[in-house]
This record gives C-alpha cells, structure tokens and sequence, in this order.
C-alpha cells in the first residue's frame, strides 16, 4: 500500500479523537506538515449522534475537529466550526452538516473527508479508523451488565470496576488499511489524551491497530489524561491510564508516557472541583516497574470557554493540556533519541 504521509518530513501518527487530538494537531503541526490524524468512529453523542440517527451517514465530529486543527485557510477553518444556535440546525455545526453532505453526494465518507481536506487545505491527512457504521459496546460479562452506545457510556456512573469491563464494536470493524500503514510508516506515534472508554478505548480495540502498534518501528507515546473522570476513572493513576491503554490493544506496545506534574493555583484548584475533576495521581513506584519509560512535564492549560450553542447532548471536560507544552515535549523526546 502507499504511503499514506502527505509529504517528507517527520511522519507523526496521531491516535485519538475530539479535543484531545484537536488541541494536540494544532501544536504538533508547527513540527510537522507529515501528519496523520487517526480517528475514533465509535462518537454517537451530540449533533453527530442526530445526524447518525436520522441520516445513517457516519460519526463526522471528531473527523471535523481534526480536519479544522490541521488547516491552513483560517476563514474556512472558522466556517467549518461555526456552531447554529437557533432554529432547525441549532446545535449542530456547520462542518459536521458538510461532512454529512458531502458522504450522501459521494457515498463514501473517505472521500468525503478528502473533499473537505481540500476546502480546508489541510496540512496532514485525517484517517477515519475504521469505516464500518459501528456503535460501541461495554460489557461486563460476570455482572451481566452491557451498555451500548458512545452517549450512553460516556454519561454512566460505573457501578462496577471498568478494568473488569470487555469493550467491542457492534458489529466488529474492520480497520482503515490507510490507518494501519499511517501506524506502521510513522516516525513517531502519539496517543492523545482522551476518555478511555469512549474515545481511546474504541479505536484501540479495532482489529489490527494493536498489532500495528507493537509492529511498527515507531516510538509509541501516550499522553496521560490531566484529570480522572467522575464516575469512571476516580482513583485512577497514570499507570492505570496506561495498563487500560494497552490492554485495548491487546498488550504491551507503550515506549514512552508522558504525565502532568503542575499543580493548579488555588483558582483553577476550584474549577477543576466545580467540574468533579481530580488530578490523576503520580505512582512513582509503579511507573518504575513498567517497561515504558515515564516522562513528566509542567502541562496545564487553561480552562476552556463552553460553547453557547451547544444544545445538544453531549458531555465534555472543560480542562486542557498546555498543548504546545506537550507537543514540545514529544519533539523534544524524539529529537534526543535521534541525536538531534
């Protein structure tokens, strides 16, 4: 298959989906203009969930935010975000409504998303993962509990450990062939930040993406969450991040995490509290006996702004990475592997 890179350079292969990868690209793309954003396609919730539901066209969210953080054409990049905030169209935003148009005019969402790529003059290539119409599955089979649904999960209280819980698409996905030879041709894989069981989780769990993985020649980094989730992850440590990580793709394949070691001043420490949200803790000790190397950095942002247009349901968390911070920090690591 060919190289699915754009162009030369330091090939990065982005993992994710939604604002984890968004705020990512945007600062990694000052490194590189050879990068291959590989997208969750599981996302059922918001105005992509009603666009799924009454168009039965694939989940264009997460490919918008990723399209819009690799553009060059600021104007169409601003159009593409625009969000409705009344009438028939309110909640929905203007790209995603372009997305969902342009699968139903072509009948094949990659080239919809490649037709997008050129009105948006993206830098970079966006993958959907797979592009099966897939919903997601969580399972706990000795409790006979089954969630399904993006929405429904990413809303749930867990009353049982999501470390017993089996996580699958419905029906089984086949992986994007684009995907697997962006993995295995990169320089440098990136796992963004994200929830675990609702944006990480269900690409990794695709068949073939964890064997890429372990496969390619690439340096794998994950970049842990900042905070846990409330109801989800509480008490979680950046160690358990990472051993969920792996354990999606079905085993070992980490070479470097990268965890927040800031604390927040005193008025960001209340909204993070305001949000539920707890720094994920530090385990020194079992980030020492794991086979990847751990590697902290100063990486809080600041708290973003919520939409006012955002009528429809959909959960997300307000705290964000010091992107540029981060991003650094990759190249930064890559570039001292690599004598530079």
């Amino acid at each position: 298959m060919e190289d699915p890179f754009p162009s030369d350079g330091l090939k990065i292969a982005v993992i994710g989906g939604g604002t984890g990868s968004f705020t990512l690209l945007k600062s990694l793309k000052q490194y590189s203009h050879s990068i291959a954003a590989i997208v969750n396609m599981a996302d059922d919730g918001g105005s992509t969930g009603v666009l799924r539901d009454e168009l039965g066209t694939l989940p264009p969210g997460d490919v918008r935010q990723c399209l819009v953080a690799l553009s060059e054409s600021p104007k169409v990049r601003d159009l593409f975000n625009y969000r409705f905030e009344e009438g028939t169209f309110g909640g929905h935003s203007f790209g995603n409504i372009l997305l969902t148009a342009l699968e139903k005019v072509t009948g094949n969402f990659s080239e919809a998303v490649e037709t997008a790529s050129e009105i948006l003059r993206v830098n970079g290539v966006v993958l959907p993962a797979t592009l099966d119409n897939v919903r997601l599955k969580m399972e706990w089979p000795q409790a006979s509990v089954i969630l399904r649904g993006e929405r429904v999960i990413d809303a749930e209280y867990f009353e049982h450990d999501p470390r017993r819980a089996t996580l699958s698409l419905v029906p089984a996905a086949h992986p994007n062939p684009a995907a697997i030879e962006a993995i295995l041709q990169a320089d440098l894989v990136v796992i963004a930040p994200g929830d675990l069981y609702t944006s990480l989780g269900p690409l990794l769990v695709i068949q073939g993406v964890g064997d890429a993985l372990r496969k390619t020649k690439a340096k794998v980094v994950y970049v842990s969450n900042l905070v846990t989730k409330k109801g989800q992850t509480e008490g979680f440590s950046v160690s358990d991040h990472a051993d969920e990580i792996e354990r999606f793709g079905g085993g070992s394949f980490l070479d470097y995490v990268l965890y927040n070691e800031q604390q927040p001043d005193a008025e960001l420490a209340k909204r993070y509290e305001a949000e539920d949200a707890f720094l994920v803790s530090v385990d020194e000790t079992q980030l020492q006996a794991r086979p990847y190397k751990a590697v902290s950095g100063r990486f809080l942002g600041p708290i973003a702004a919520q939409h006012t247009a955002d009528k429809l349901p959909v959960t997300r968390s307000l705290i964000r990475h010091d992107s540029e911070a981060v991003a650094s920090a990759i190249i930064g690591l890559y570039n001292t592997l690599n004598g530079r």
